[in-house]
Formats: C-alpha cells, sequence, structure tokens
C-alpha cells in the first residue's frame, strides 16, 4: 500500500472497491482505534467495577493532555468530555448567569446542533438571536449588546476559515459576552494555538472526523472562572469536600464542572490509541495537511465540472480539508458518484469532497475521471 494506506487495512479492506472522499464528514477509523476498542472492553471485561480508576485516573487525563497538546493549551483540567458536543453547547447555556432571553450573537452558517437548538430557544423565548454572515460577525460583536457569541473555526458547508478569533476573545468577559468557538471543522485539520485566548474563549471539538476516533469523544476547553455552576449538570460533576453543609450542590473546580453522569468512555481509548499512533508516525497536523496538499492541488487542476469554489486560499494559508464546490447539479453529481462506491456529501446546493490520509494520487486519479463522466 501507497503513501498511509497501511494505517487503514482493516477499513480500508471491508469496502474493497469504495472510493471514500468524505474524510471532513465520517473519517474512516484507522487500525490503531480497534486496539483502543480492545482495551476499553478488555479492561472493562478485567476490573469490572473498578474499570472507572482506569477511565478516570489513565485514560481521561491522557485524552485531556492530548487535545490541550493539540491546541496549545497551557492546561489539560481545562478539558471535559462528553458522548457528543450538543451536550456541551446546552452546559454552557445553562451555566449562563445572564437574564433569559439570552441574546446570542452567531454566524449564519452554524452547524445543525446549534442551528436546530438555537431556534427551539427562540421559539420558547429563551433565546433573541442574531444570525449574521461570518466576515461581518467580529464587526457586529464589537457593538455590543450580546450575553453569547458563537462562531465556526471552519463553516461546515462552506469550508470557509474564520480568523477573528483573537478579536473575539478581546470582548470576552466572565459577567459576558462569552465567546464559544465551534472546533470540529478545525482540530486536527488545522494548526491551532489558543494559548493567548485560553482564559477568555470556550472551544468544542470531538474526535468523529479528523482525529480518527470516531464518535463518543466530544470536548470542551472551558476557560477557568467562566461558568462555575451549570444548570444543567450530572452526578460526575461533583467532587469530595467534607466542608460543604449537607444538601450542598457542589461542582468540581475545573472543566469537570460542566460532567454529565454515566458516559461510555470507549472513545477516549480510541482517541488516546489514535494519538500514539500518529506520534509513532510522526504525523502532526501540519503532516498530514502536507500529504493533502497535493491531493487538493491534483483534484483541482483543470477540474473537470462547472461549479463555484467556496474556500479558495492561498497557499500558506490555513485551508479547510475538504473542498466546497457549489452547483444546482450538487445532488446529483453526489448521488451519482455514489452509484459508482465513490463517498462525496452534498450540503444544500454544495458538493463537498474530503481528503485524508488513506488516499493518494491514484485515488484523485480515479475520483477525476468519475467527475468527468458525469
Amino acid at each position: 500500500m501507497s503513501g498511509f494506506k497501511h494505517l487503514f487495512q482493516r477499513a480500508l479492506a471491508a469496502a474493497p472497491d469504495r472510493l471514500h472522499f468524505a474524510a471532513h464528514s465520517h473519517h474512516l477509523w484507522p487500525d490503531a482505534s480497534w486496539l483502543g476498542q480492545q482495551a476499553a472492553w478488555e479492561d472493562a471485561a478485567r476490573l469490572a467495577d473498578r474499570k472507572w480508576g482506569r477511565v478516570m485516573e489513565d485514560i481521561w487525563p491522557a485524552a485531556q493532555a492530548e487535545a490541550a497538546a493539540e491546541l496549545g493549551l497551557p492546561d489539560p483540567s481545562t478539558i471535559v468530555f462528553a458522548s457528543n458536543t450538543h451536550e456541551l453547547l446546552v452546559r454552557v447555556a445553562s451555566a449562563m448567569g445572564a437574564a433569559r432571553p439570552l441574546r446570542i450573537l452567531a454566524s449564519d452558517g452554524e452547524f445543525h446542533s446549534f442551528r436546530r437548538q438555537s431556534r427551539r430557544w427562540e421559539e420558547a423565548g429563551s433565546a433573541i438571536v442574531t444570525r449574521v454572515p461570518i466576515e461581518t460577525l467580529v464587526e457586529t460583536a464589537r457593538g455590543g449588546g450580546f450575553d453569547w457569541i458563537v462562531a465556526s473555526q471552519v463553516q461546515f458547508g462552506t469550508g470557509h476559515v474564520f480568523d477573528g478569533i483573537a478579536h473575539l476573545a478581546a470582548l470576552a468577559r466572565p459577567e459576558g459576552p462569552w465567546v464559544l468557538i465551534d472546533g470540529y471543522h478545525g482540530f486536527m485539520a488545522i494548526e491551532t494555538d489558543l494559548a493567548a485566548v485560553a482564559d477568555r474563549v470556550f472551544y468544542v471539538a470531538g474526535g468523529y472526523k479528523y482525529a480518527m476516533a470516531g464518535e463518543g469523544v466530544g470536548f470542551l476547553h472551558a476557560p477557568p472562572g467562566y461558568g462555575p455552576r451549570p444548570e444543567i449538570t450530572g452526578w460526575y460533576a461533583e467532587f469530595e469536600d467534607l466542608a460543604l453543609p449537607p444538601g450542598t450542590i457542589g461542582y468540581a473546580p475545573d472543566a469537570r464542572r460542566f460532567l454529565g453522569a454515566t458516559f461510555d468512555p470507549s472513545g477516549l481509548y480510541r482517541f488516546v490509541a489514535v494519538r500514539a499512533m500518529l506520534a509513532r508516525e510522526g504525523l502532526t497536523t501540519a503532516a498530514v495537511n502536507a500529504h493533502v496538499a497535493p491531493l487538493r492541488a491534483q483534484l483541482l487542476d483543470g477540474f473537470p465540472l462547472d461549479a463555484e469554489r467556496l474556500n479558495p486560499a492561498a497557499a500558506d494559508a490555513p485551508q479547510a480539508r475538504f473542498v466546497a464546490l457549489r452547483s444546482q447539479h450538487a445532488a446529483a453529481w453526489q448521488a451519482a458518484l455514489a452509484r459508482d462506491d465513490i463517498v462525496t456529501d452534498v450540503r444544500g446546493d454544495v458538493l463537498r469532497i474530503g481528503l485524508g490520509l488513506y488516499q493518494d494520487a491514484r485515488d484523485v486519479v480515479r475520483l477525476r475521471a468519475a467527475l468527468a463522466a458525469l
């Protein structure tokens, strides 16, 4: 196998005729994730009730350290995990001390978890939401009058990379506004250093996409001093303190204050195993991007379809790990490719083609031939 396909032998062998260009959607799992999944099962079988000591004392801090290292965070204890980012989004909202309705500013291209929830909050009278194009978000935020500002690091529909995180962070205060960055399409796809804003910005992401660890590995970076007592809470957020009066609801002093209740820890095992594999192979996010860049150039050189590329970028600028192409034929193209066992995806009139470690130049040749035949 060429390139890095040897790291994905199980997934590739499971569907040998499939050409998977949707790494931005459901990333194929590397073989290392299989080892992580096995380790989770074996620990559960070997330790039974005592497995939670292994999870919370070994696997959890290892996963925290990996996420913090990827993001340049100075303190891994600001990372908390959950089954998905929606859980964390709702807990953050519940921790805001602002009077209701919340005054929320967001881009008009946020992912469905926030889009749907925020519209339901509006319907219930719990929030007033202002939605603006990502290009005008910072300017609008500077105008003030908001409790919460939400923006995606990479817009899931267009692949636009947001460069205003530091500008939003300058506005954040514990008393409001709060700033939350949805990093799901940025985490391990774009080199990200949050060190300078770690004390002011929330950041959510997870393992489903470029972290290659699958579902169940949502995480939140929670800046200290923001939201010490979330209203929506589970018993895992408690901590032992004999000085507390009976009946007092205690909270962990770090990001564990945003924990819920019992969860499936297998995703954390997969995440730690995949990160260990990448370290052994010397595959940083920059190195993966270096593998992807020539494949992207090969795909787009004399592109065979008439479509508008929504996310062009200079060669030295951060780029999404997928190409977003707008056309009235996008859905038809995606369906036709699927019939040839070529996996892409579509969002409205946008065809998204994702790139990753398990593709090589021969795969792009096959994809281009299929595109030309449409």
